[in-house]
């Protein structure tokens, strides 16, 4: 199946693809325990960021980032790392810093990779940050999108769940792409620690059914599509014994409820152990139903952010003119190298993905 939405020309458009999101700072204790680690190293990352710096750094399109940092020595590391990325400042709004944080701060993210029967551990540090205070009316989405040009605007659910006035900005950039004839997608990526003081499951699915029927294509998974949308899904993971059926009957009706969405994908991952996981998507279209390839026994790094390496696979796929089973396949071996490396986003070439798409076998490459 061809893609059925019509994509701006890449001529016309600064920008392949605009992530709109917070950015923070990710302390990885490595292969040892935040609670009793001496030593951590920092990368940067977000939902939606990682998206972008995906298709930035392994794809090669022209990408940028809406966002906002507190003006202090942790913001200005945040920006160096935005600046090696290659993702550009499509707008990054800095806030004055009063010094130690009451007003406006920077978020943390603390973060272990796990390890066989120990699961992974996040533990966030990110209230009242910089990025959570972005109000309607801040950001120039005219200019963006009206003079620079956008082909893609992607957004989701962590970045809507920061405050109440984050999903009045992702509505505002909606409006504002469509306006402008760029295709607008959402991860609804449900973080409960998000949610725990904002009305948990319940609040999540009234913003995140707000902000999604003006989306073009979806991404979640099955705690997703339950969590943050409301549908009754079947507990539990059987990935191993896949009942592709289940899935399809809730792609569609997630199509059924949202009959704007052109497109709605769910990743699909089956936790053996925190090291070893088996790892595939499916998507759905108006009339038709994809299965991705399947990885077996993945073996896993760094699980955190194979989820939206899986999302920048994809898209790329689709920004491509690629038939949405090549695009799809293009997503689940993104998200599978995604995981073979630390923090949280891709460090694979485009080479590299091409390579398992097609089923060569990892050798030596020398």
């Amino acid at each position: 199946m061809n893609w059925p939405l019509e994509l701006r020309a890449r001529e016309a458009c600064r920008y392949d693809l605009v992530a709109l999101g917070e950015v923070m700072l990710r302390l990885d204790p490595g292969t040892g325990r935040i609670a009793t680690t001496r030593a951590f190293q920092v990368w940067e990352g977000g939902g939606e960021y990682n998206v972008a710096r995906g298709l930035r750094r392994c794809f090669g399109l022209r990408t940028g980032i809406v966002t906002a940092l507190a003006d202090n020595p942790v913001g200005r590391l945040i920006e160096d790392l935005l600046l090696q990325g290659g993702v550009e400042q499509t707008q990054l709004v800095w806030r004055a810093y009063d010094g130690v944080g009451r007003e406006v701060r920077n978020g943390l993210n603390f973060t272990e990779r796990g390890f066989g029967v120990r699961g992974p551990l996040g533990c966030s540090d990110r209230g009242h940050t910089a990025a959570s205070q972005l109000s309607p009316g801040e950001i120039e989405w005219e200019r963006i999108f009206g003079v620079e040009g956008v082909r893609w605007l992607h957004t989701g659910g962590v970045f809507s769940a920061l405050s109440d006035s984050t999903p009045e900005v992702a509505f505002e950039a909606m409006e504002a792409a469509h306006r402008h004839g760029a295709i607008v997608s959402y991860d609804l990526n449900f973080r409960p620690s998000l949610w725990k003081s904002r009305g948990g499951s319940e609040a999540a699915t009234a913003v995140n059914r707000g902000l999604v029927r003006h989306v073009d294509v979806l991404f979640g998974n099955e705690e997703d599509f339950s969590l943050a949308l409301g549908y009754p899904v079947e507990s539990g993971d059987d990935l191993l014994d896949l009942d592709v059926g289940r899935y399809e009957s809730l792609l569609a009706q997630v199509l059924d409820d949202q009959p704007q969405l052109a497109l709605v994908a769910s990743t699909l991952r089956q936790a053996r152990t925190a090291t070893l996981n088996d790892w595939s998507a499916v998507c759905r279209a108006p009339d038709t139903f994809h299965v991705g390839p399947s990885f077996q026994s993945l073996e896993i790094l760094d699980r955190i952010g194979g989820g939206d390496s899986f999302a920048s696979g994809l898209i790329y796929g689709l920004l491509e003119g690629y038939d949405v089973d090549t695009a799809l396949a293009y997503g689940v071996a993104h998200g599978a190298l995604a995981m073979t490396t630390a923090g949280d986003t891709s460090m694979a070439t485009r080479s590299e993905v091409e390579r398992l798409v097609a089923g060569v076998a990892p050798r030596v490459d020398r």
